[in-house]
């Protein structure tokens, strides 16, 4: 068997002296040695080392191929560390890697947490709203921050979302001769010394978050009117059935309500809406929910806009269908595909009469009422049936 040409050693703030002989072995003889500043001063690479470039990229460790290199992540590499991005460009035998506690071993093992029991989240190079999904009361969350300053707006940022009495804990420098450990309360936050690497464990007092269940409260999107009610985004999302990592295409997404909440179940969406001002409600929407990296808003009309875009899992047309796209659906999307299609009109509603006659699925009514007030008393305010078909190609 050929020897792997690169090391991927996970270190912690303690350097050399918490690296295996293996690990020690592998830098002693390396050519070559990738790392961020810090990782580069802890093991002394002298003129051997080479800091990632920025905006960051492996493609500098992929020249080297054929000598010996060694590249350094914090901790686990394997845990939002370098790992994967060069496992994914390279053979199993080119590689090794030499793992060490991440810094969520450290911190759960610091304040006695049950790792599996933690949200692990990465905001070094994402946007603090990627909390949102998890937030919950009583819940607890360690968190991977960018430098010091950034565990203040993370601060700020919870008070702001009425999680202020929640408990940080600010964890600097961990398992090295710097470590210094802080706890506060998110409003009472005014530490301005805080030094990376920086991490923060948060134990959540607050509102309840979002519910696990499909079916968010309308008022949870922003939105001019087109948006899928609630009851029916809740059947909708029933007959979508999503599943980790799968691809929704949502036409004529409107608020982008059913993509959000599809991403929030953890899939990937690609929401297609003509209107440009609706567009950007979608894109505000998966940001404030924290999924903008899992939800693609394309600009444009279907079936044209549909042109070049990945394979789908599932498919959801809330507004605009007609008999064009169903035919161009049906003679595109691959076998297995799920597609589920709501109708509010008389003409749509033939036209969903019309195709699950000749393709089969499911057709459903759904006629819904609210109490509303009716001059002293109640009564109940009817809203247009909708008329939803679902099959699968």
């Amino acid at each position: 068997m050929v020897e792997p040409w690169l090391a991927i050693i996970g270190i912690g703030e303690d350097g050399m002296a918490g690296l295996s002989a293996s690990c020690q072995a592998e830098l002693a003889r390396a050519e070559v040695i990738f790392g961020g500043p810090r990782h580069l001063a802890l093991v002394e690479a002298d003129d051997r080392g080479r800091a990632w470039p920025v905006p960051f990229s492996v493609d500098p460790v992929l020249t080297e191929r054929g000598r010996r290199v060694v590249v350094l992540a914090s901790g686990d590499p394997f845990w939002f560390g370098v790992g994967a991005s060069l496992a994914d460009r390279l053979d199993p035998g080119e590689w090794v890697s030499y793992p060490a506690p991440s810094t969520f071993s450290l911190a759960a093992n610091r304040l006695g947490w049950r790792l599996e029991q933690v949200f692990c989240l990465g905001l070094h190079a994402a946007p603090l709203e990627r909390l949102r999904p998890v937030l919950q009361t009583n819940g607890r969350a360690i968190c991977l921050l960018r430098d010091g300053p950034a565990a203040g707006n993370l601060a700020q940022w919870l008070v702001g979302r009425e999680y202020g009495t929640s408990t940080l804990h600010v964890m600097e420098a961990l398992g090295g001769p710097r470590e210094r450990i802080r706890t506060v309360l998110a409003e009472d936050f005014t530490l301005t010394d805080v030094k990376a690497p920086v991490a923060v464990a948060i134990a959540m007092s607050g509102p309840p978050g979002l519910s696990r269940a499909s079916g968010l409260p309308d008022n949870t999107f922003l939105h001019d009117g087109q948006i899928t009610k609630r009851p029916i985004r809740a059947l909708t999302l029933s007959a979508l059935a999503p599943r980790p990592d799968e691809l929704l295409w949502d036409i004529g997404a409107g608020s982008g309500s059913i993509s959000v909440e599809w991403c929030l179940a953890g899939g990937q969406a690609i929401s297609v809406e003509r209107r440009a001002d609706r567009a950007e409600n979608i894109r505000a929407n998966a940001k404030a929910q924290g999924v903008d990296h899992l939800l693609r808003v394309v600009d444009g009309a279907a079936p044209d806009a549909l042109e070049g875009l990945p394979d789908p899992d599932a498919v959801f047309i809330g507004g605009g269908g007609h008999a064009d796209l169903l035919d161009h659906l049906w003679t595109v999307l691959r076998c297995g595909t799920r597609i589920v299609a709501n109708g509010v009109t008389l003409e749509t509603e033939a036209l969903l009469t019309l195709w699950h006659g000749q393709k089969g699925g499911e057709l459903l009514r759904v006629e819904l009422a609210k109490a509303a007030s009716l001059g002293s008393m109640r009564g109940w305010s009817p809203a247009r049936p909708v008329v939803q078909w679902s099959v699968t190609r």
